[in-house]
């Protein structure tokens, strides 16, 4: 699973709710967990943003060690 999706899970949102927060559709945020879709910068950053990611947001993309949830 890749960091963005531990992320959203962790806060308890559903890819609605992230899309909206992060100004972004929610099949654009479906499209970005599945590997889909390569994001802008702007994108991945409104996501890290909405995440309170404090790491590169180009890291959300990648899979997630030991499926833990790493801000």
């Amino acid at each position: 699973m890749k960091n963005l999706s531990v992320q959203r899970l962790a806060h308890h949102w559903s890819k609605s709710e992230l899309g909206r927060r992060a100004s972004l559709h929610p099949a654009r945020v479906g499209q970005a967990e599945n590997g889909r879709a390569v994001l802008y910068d702007i994108e991945l950053r409104r996501l890290a943003d909405a995440l309170g990611w404090q790491d590169d947001p180009r890291t959300l993309l990648e899979e997630a060690r030991g499926g833990e949830a790493t801000p």
